[in-house]
């Protein structure tokens, strides 16, 4: 007997690419851009042990526009984080019964392993997988930080769609430099586009998948897990923190209670100093509610209607001790 509840061949799209490369920006782009009387839904994974990305994208989309977020903070969401990712992602389905569910593992994800999950038996009647997309800055081309990264060439190796994107920054050879890499490393039927500032057109999500499905995805046995940092209660002190690394990389998050406020002056100015690869934040500041995005191209400030708590991640190759100090002190006085 069929069940009429049952959730079947929800349209999904894997949207990757390395650090700092505009996903985020991209999904907002596409949230903003959705049919209005259709329901999406969106897991997005963090390396990091705190998870922001969520508090973005809520500060900007809510439920009653049709838009339902989860997030699986703490590295690759497959290989640390398997069960979480399945139980993230039923509840999503359930919750939002969407139209179309878009996946953005972390930059330091290994994708081939997250199409495995989802193209896995557990998944196969409720997701249709569509086509994924990698985003690129071709100006990364001549990094070999970027270039002998197992994790990015696999990104541009599994997309259906190779999307340059901020090529408003690029200089000339950079397009023909990511012409010749796709064509080196992509897949034969990967099409390869040109965008900035992460806009991304939804008519490039549909049509299935090409990409091989990932028969050799590695299976993990799960103990029990430690209950995820970015839900443990936040202690007296008024804030936790949570580092991990891997994959040449080290992330430092902070939570804060609600009743920590903080100066914004202060904070841009911590921000714009700030020597890291990667920093996103949400804050509550004097001011009202910021997001905040820092990449090799500067920092950016996005007002936002609301967020639960102040929380920041930080990803760069080492932690420094001196920055835990200056970040507590950009909090006001009570």
């Amino acid at each position: 007997m069929g069940n009429e509840n049952a959730i079947y061949r929800v349209p999904t799209n894997i949207i990757t690419g390395f650090l700092g490369t505009g996903k985020t920006s991209a999904i907002l782009h596409l949230l903003k851009n959705k049919p209005s009387s259709e329901k999406w839904a969106v897991l997005v994974n963090e390396f990091g042990e705190i998870g922001v990305d969520g508090s973005l994208f809520e500060g900007q989309h809510s439920q009653e526009q049709g838009v339902f977020i989860r997030e699986v903070p703490g590295g690759c969401m497959c290989c640390t984080a398997g069960l979480p990712m399945q139980v993230a992602l039923n509840v999503l389905l359930t919750k939002a019964r969407p139209d179309r569910l878009l996946i953005e593992p972390t930059g330091l994800g290994h994708p081939v392993e997250v199409l495995g999950v989802l193209s896995g038996e557990h998944y196969q009647e409720s997701l249709s997988i569509h086509k994924i997309i990698t985003l690129v800055d071709a100006r990364n081309l001549s990094d070999p930080r970027y270039t002998d990264h197992q994790t990015f060439n696999q990104q541009i190796a599994i997309a259906d769609l190779i999307v340059g994107n901020k090529a408003d920054l690029y200089q000339d050879e950079d397009h023909s430099k990511l012409e010749h890499y796709a064509e080196q490393h992509g897949a034969s039927h990967a099409e390869l586009l040109i965008t900035e500032q992460g806009v991304l057109e939804p008519a490039w999500l549909e049509g299935q998948t090409q990409a091989a499905e990932a028969a050799h995805h590695h299976h993990h046995h799960h103990t029990d897990r430690q209950p995820s940092i970015s839900d443990l209660p936040i202690p007296e002190s008024g804030y936790l923190k949570a580092e991990n690394q891997g994959e040449g990389f080290c992330s430092v998050g902070w939570r804060f209670t609600p009743y920590r406020v903080f100066d914004r002056s202060k904070l841009f100015s911590f921000f714009s100093g700030l020597d890291a690869e990667r920093m996103k934040g949400v804050f509550i500041t004097s001011k009202g509610i910021f997001g905040y995005n820092l990449t090799a191209d500067g920092l950016t400030e996005i007002p936002m209607d609301e967020c639960a708590e102040s929380r920041i991640e930080i990803i760069a190759p080492e932690i420094e001790s001196g920055w835990e100090k200056q970040l507590m002190e950009c909090i006001t006085p009570d």
